[in-house]
């Protein structure tokens, strides 16, 4: 946890925080969303749904909405008429699920994580974004360099993902991850 870059950030959080809960959310952690100066603590909050800023809002902070789907093609659809894309994160032992997944996120964000948190680095990943994010931090030609490049999935070197992995590429589960130079 560090202090949050711009003056005012800390006080977005807060108002997204505060805007969930004056609409049925709750802060789930203790001390969870509380402000000191320029620190934010983090805050977990749900259930969070379409009438709050946070379902629409990206954070860049440190906030965790949850929200809860009866049907996984709901979080999907989200994520398709949603403004943001910048990653996405995958967690299943099921290779035909991830499968699935991966393929219906592909197009919608840049970076698709196996088995791990949404994460800045490493930094030999490129920093992209699809569709409105990362709007205006990029110059121009490092703009057109970095969103040329294709998405990605990541994921941690574990051999529980390596079979996963290694299933969908070899067993032609996905059109997204469909090259054998993962291993």
């Amino acid at each position: 946890m560090t202090p949050l870059p711009e003056p005012d950030a800390s006080e977005r959080m807060a108002g997204l925080v505060a805007d969930a809960v004056a609409k049925g959310a709750r802060v789930l952690n203790a001390r969870g969303g509380r402000l000191d100066a320029t620190t934010f603590f983090p805050a977990v909050v749900g259930p969070v749904t379409p009438g709050m800023r946070l379902w629409h809002e990206e954070q860049f902070g440190s906030v965790v909405p949850i929200a809860v789907y009866d049907d996984i093609e709901e979080p999907l659809q989200w994520i398709r008429d949603a403004d943001h894309g910048q990653q996405a994160s995958i967690f299943s032992l099921d290779s035909e699920e991830v499968a699935v997944l991966g393929d219906g996120l592909a197009d919608q964000v840049c970076r698709v994580n196996l088995n791990s948190q949404c994460q800045r680095g490493p930094d030999v990943f490129p920093f992209t974004g699809r569709k409105d994010s990362a709007e205006g931090t990029l110059s121009v030609s490092d703009a057109l360099r970095a969103f040329s490049i294709r998405s990605m999935a990541a994921a941690k070197d574990t051999p529980e993902n390596r079979a996963i992995l290694g299933d969908i590429v070899l067993a032609h589960r996905s059109s997204f991850l469909s090259t054998d130079w993962l291993f």
